[in-house]
């Protein structure tokens, strides 16, 4: 397990992470915000869904999914319909304008990324996403359900960390 200071740099790194997405989001049609640009990209990776599986994909409040939807289908980006098998839920599909509009999100931080990261190898690039990855899917058990990993209260973290060298 890596020592505290390694954790509390991961933490540091995290927070200036913000200035990546920051630039992400400069790159983005105004008319497109970054949540909007998420339910985009999650409708093109695994298709027609339900408005609560797109809530729980975001992770987010189903008010704030709804509001995202609905400025998409304003822009005729996706279609809302009936759910066959439950009238009272909604299934949410990409139009092909959305289709359009993904691709140019998709184009857009392909090549931001491609001009930033133009120094580094490919595998550099390959290593940072299989990290990125693992990261995610260290903290996806917390999307369905499992209750989060707390640290254990403060005097016990502190005797399970203590060595015979630093008592």
């Amino acid at each position: 397990m890596a020592e505290r200071a390694q954790y509390e740099e991961l933490m540091r790194q995290f927070s200036a992470f913000g200035a990546v997405k920051r630039e992400l989001g400069r790159i983005m049609p105004s008319d497109c915000p970054s949540g909007s640009a998420g339910v985009l990209t999650l409708l093109g990776r695994f298709g027609d869904m339900r408005m609560s599986r797109l809530a729980e994909l975001l992770a987010v409040d189903m008010s704030v999914t709804s509001r995202h939807v609905a400025h998409l289908a304003e822009r005729g980006w996706i279609d809302r319909s009936p759910d066959p098998a439950d009238k009272r839920s909604r299934i949410v599909h990409l139009t092909p304008k959305g289709r359009a509009q993904l691709e140019l999100l998709s184009e857009r931080t392909t090549q931001l990324l491609a001009d930033c990261l133009s120094d580094w190898s490919d595998e550099e690039v390959a290593q940072l996403t299989r990290l990125m990855a693992r990261l995610r899917a260290s903290f996806d058990d917390s999307r369905v359900g499992v209750p989060p990993r707390l640290p254990p209260p403060a005097t016990e973290l502190e005797a399970t960390t203590r060595t015979p060298a630093n008592t």
